[in-house]
């Protein structure tokens, strides 16, 4: 049985065909159940990439409104095999009855419908086609998990007037990347107010709720939007954006924040 060298990914083998079958040993991204608990109680169980696992969990927790901010956190721990994440909050939570499971890969989890209690963005904020094909360059750099096992997403938060990437997450699950960039910001205190979400797959509704609550009245993927997201950003004023690839973009919502104008 295989064990991992390096976080993320699992050492691996196959037989490649090019011209003539050679034997390849390479890595692939690891996917496993990683369960969360909180204050010693189950809370759980989702399929994703044991790697940046205490994001994982603060950033679920805040996406779905049970903390808010790392003074809540008494302390958290990541068990040995890097499958559990044990949270102890200084206040108890009740765990919500209503589990919805979502459209991401290996099935994202929520526990509010992604509906409710979004209010419309306000905000000015713009960024030029350009800069933000630029970002997504470098989304998955030499040293990411992508670029290692291939087979992952990636998600990253950029300043909108700026190429800067402040911080990039990845994982098998689209809907966990934002989680982790969530739960990263919240570990170093980085302001997402403002900010634009990129993302390298299919953006569902529940992922918009997520950019949504970040405050990030922008979010952008290298693939489509559902019908639904599309409906949700027009809500709540988000600009929505898809197919960023090959020099061009599709904008489902708020093309103006791009530098639209249809006069």
């Amino acid at each position: 049985m295989m064990k991992e060298t390096n976080p993320g990914t699992t050492p691996a083998y196959w037989y490649e065909f090019r011209q003539k079958w050679a034997r390849v040993e390479a890595e692939i991204i690891t996917e496993a159940f990683i369960t969360i608990y909180v204050n010693d109680l189950e809370l759980t169980t989702i399929m994703g990439t044991p790697y940046q696992q205490d994001a994982l969990a603060l950033g679920f927790l805040k996406n779905e409104t049970l903390i808010h901010d790392m003074n809540e956190i008494k302390n958290i721990h990541i068990s040995k095999d890097g499958c559990c994440v044990e949270v102890w909050l200084n206040h108890a939570i009740e765990k919500p009855e209503r589990v919805i499971i979502t459209s991401g890969c290996s099935g994202g989890i929520s526990f509010n419908d992604p509906n409710i209690d979004l209010q419309p963005l306000q905000s000015n904020i713009s960024i030029q086609p350009k800069l933000l094909l630029r970002a997504f360059k470098q989304l998955q750099p030499p040293s990411s998990l992508y670029a290692r096992s291939r087979g992952v997403h990636a998600a990253g938060l950029l300043k909108p007037e700026s190429e800067e990437i402040l911080v990039i997450a990845e994982d098998v699950g689209r809907h966990n990347t934002i989680d982790k960039v969530t739960g990263i910001c919240l570990k170093e205190n980085i302001k997402t107010k403002d900010c634009i979400i990129i993302v390298t797959g299919r953006i569902s509704s529940e992922m918009l709720k997520k950019a949504a609550r970040l405050g990030c009245p922008i979010i952008a993927s290298r693939t489509s939007p559902t019908s639904m997201s599309i409906e949700m950003a027009q809500a709540t004023n988000i600009t929505l954006i898809g197919y960023v690839r090959q020099g061009g973009m599709r904008v489902y919502s708020y093309p103006e924040r791009l530098g639209f104008s249809d006069e």
